[in-house]
């Protein structure tokens, strides 16, 4: 799906953004206060051009301990300047303190009662260089930045989502329609243009029925197409591949779908985003309650506040509908995708919650600048934006181009 914008009458500046890696630049923005005392070293980790995974990977072979030791509160992309929390529990502090790495740089070390874990952050903090523009752009940029600190940043599941083949929400709906051809058929098959040949030399292979050449053309490190793809040549049957893909992308495949859908719903309301309307589910800001709405025009002071916002459905058994108009939207999109009336509790092992997503996110502390270096003139964006909000949206109101994939921190959740 093509994000629309809520700014589509104001013209985009153009420009691109992660030419540098100092250019992208984010701090993680904890969810708590760090008690000084406790059983668990938290300390700051600061890298650059390395995702989250390698350089906890790297810390835990310099501490001799197991990566699934280090806790991590959120996953932060590799193309950007990134300072995030991490935790060890009875970690030898002066072992840390020795840590010595090119493109990872330990600080702030002090202790906790509990493990840091996926999601214990309030958000995160950005500082985004656009490149290919200036000072002549400032005024349009400002005038965007204007428009969604007043009505709110549409609060989209990004393009990365989806994946680079933007299939993966399609490949969770076989998923939770349990119709494993059409996933094989996904997960194995339809060759793209975009594909690397032997991507692409694979997925022909297996189109026309030549397993054995679609095994060989897999690279090794696809391991999931590959065990998949040995399950079935055996089994000639389309449930074996889904039962060999591990759970973990079974999951992410799940998301996908729940985001897309949710998308959807934000797409059809996108310009009430910052209205409340009876039988509306709104979340508070503060605490993150979800309730009905029968009163609209009571509680819309509350919404202009950015104290409420209306919400859309993370798609799972835990997930309300709406009622009145809104219901009448979600109920719509849930027919589209074939899904009205249909309850996802599991999907194989995997248990499909489901929740409320606000249909927007205020930005905190917005501003953009002109300024100039020795690589040329850009426009500086800075904001900060809750856990689970994407900064490439903001970016694609400003820019109104195609942004890079995966070009922020993978911090959020949708209930699966």
């Amino acid at each position: 799906m093509t994000l629309p914008c809520l700014t589509s009458d104001i013209p985009g500046i153009g420009g691109a953004i992660k030419q540098r890696l100092e250019d992208f630049v984010v701090e993680e923005i904890p969810l708590y206060p760090l008690s000084g005392r406790g059983d668990h070293v938290f300390f700051r980790v600061t890298k650059s051009g390395l995702p989250t995974s390698a350089a906890a990977d790297r810390i835990a072979r310099h501490m001799g301990v197991s990566v699934k030791n280090i806790g991590v509160a959120g996953l932060k992309d590799a193309r950007a300047v990134t300072s995030q929390w991490m935790s060890i529990e009875r970690a030898d502090v002066e072992q840390l303190k020795r840590f010595d790495d090119s493109k990872v740089k330990i600080s702030d070390i002090t202790l906790h009662n509990n493990k840091l874990r996926l999601g214990h952050l309030a958000g995160n903090a950005f500082s985004i260089r656009i490149r290919g523009v200036g000072e002549a752009q400032l005024p349009a940029a400002q005038q965007v930045m204007d428009v969604l600190a007043r009505r709110g940043v549409p609060n989209f599941f990004g393009p990365q989502r989806f994946g680079l083949r933007k299939d993966t929400g399609t490949l969770g709906r076989a998923m939770v329609r349990n119709d494993a051809a059409q996933f094989a058929a996904l997960f194995l098959g339809g060759p793209q243009e975009a594909d690397p040949p032997d991507i692409r030399a694979a997925r022909e292979a297996f189109d026309r029925g030549d397993y054995d050449a679609a095994y060989e053309a897999w690279p090794r490190n696809y391991f999931d197409q590959r065990k998949a793809l040995n399950s079935y040549r055996k089994s000639q049957d389309p449930r074996a591949v889904l039962a060999a893909v591990d759970w973990r992308l079974k999951r992410l495949f799940v998301s996908a779908f729940q985001s897309e859908i949710f998308n959807i719903v934000l797409q059809r309301r996108l310009n009430e985003i910052d209205t409340i309307e009876n039988g509306d589910l709104a979340q508070k800001t503060d605490s993150g309650g979800v309730f009905l709405v029968e009163d609209a025009g009571h509680e819309m002071p509350r919404c202009e506040r950015f104290e409420i916002s209306a919400t859309g459905p993370i798609y799972g058994y835990r997930c309300r509908l709406a009622q009145g108009r809104p219901g009448q939207i979600e109920q719509d999109v849930l027919a589209s995708q074939e899904m009205l009336g249909v309850e996802i509790r599991r999907v194989g092992k995997l248990e499909v919650r489901g929740a409320r997503r606000s249909l927007r996110f205020a930005m905190t502390n917005p501003a953009v600048a002109a300024g100039a270096d020795d690589h040329g003139p850009y426009l500086q964006v800075t904001f900060a934006a809750p856990s689970g909000c994407y900064a490439t949206i903001v970016l694609g109101e400003i820019m109104k181009n195609e942004l890079p994939e995966a070009a922020e921190p993978d911090d959020h959740s949708t209930g699966e």
